[in-house]
């Protein structure tokens, strides 16, 4: 009941994930990402454990082909998961279990992963993974570009309800993590409308983090 997207920026070694489910709050349970290791989407009857593991496992070196490797040893019941995951190489990976819902398949490129079940169609990862990879700009238009894509080329065989994206970079948290946990709307186009408020104001909020005494004023009465 889900597309998405893993990705790496090449030119700034951000990470992401953009992710849409007909379920509600799809990205609490399947969006996951960590600054100079990688982004991992977990998803279709979801284990939420497996997008930390394979982060754990790149993190300690192992490629994304190695690490959902080993997340297909670790596991447990694979049969029902789909795991998707980029390496701060750019190397892709994914595991799609032969029980995942309705329609499933997968496409991968250098820095681009997508998976999906209960599709439209079997063409949506792909549709998604070139989109990306055509797309120019900040790696959060080009994960909203690609999702896009994705749900033009047909999506998930219903209406989607939710959507989340997530972007890290170079400090421990995420540095934009959008979510629309639940809409009769496109829930793409929230997120696509949060990311442009959001976007012109991301660096301010890293430095306000940083060291608030360079941070742009707020404007507000006791801000100094």
């Amino acid at each position: 009941m889900t597309f998405s997207l893993v990705a790496r920026c090449a030119e700034t070694g951000m990470f992401g994930m953009a992710v849409s489910s007909s379920s509600p709050a799809v990205a609490a349970r399947c969006a996951y990402a960590r600054a100079g290791v990688g982004a991992v989407a977990s998803q279709n009857v979801t284990d939420p454990t497996l997008g930390p593991l394979t982060l754990d496992l790149m993190e300690r070196g192992l490629s994304a082909e190695e690490s959902i490797a080993e997340v297909q040893k670790r596991g447990k019941f694979l049969e029902y998961r789909q795991v998707l995951a980029v390496d701060a190489q750019g190397r892709t990976a994914i595991h799609s279990g032969p029980k995942s819902l309705g329609i499933w398949t997968q496409a991968q490129a250098q820095d681009v992963a997508s998976g999906g079940n209960l599709l439209d169609n079997d063409g949506v990862p792909q549709a998604i993974v070139d989109a990306y990879l055509s797309a120019k700009g900040h790696i959060g238009d080009r994960l909203i570009a690609a999702m896009r894509a994705g749900r033009d080329a047909g999506g998930e065989a219903g209406p989607v309800h939710s959507a989340g994206m997530k972007i890290v970079d170079k400090v421990a948290w995420p540095v934009a993590d959008l979510r629309c946990d639940w809409t009769e709307d496109c829930p793409i186009e929230n997120i696509a409308t949060a990311w442009e408020v959001y976007k012109p104001q991301l660096d301010a909020y890293i430095q306000r983090a940083l060291d608030p005494r360079e941070a742009p004023s707020y404007g507000v009465p006791g801000d100094q």
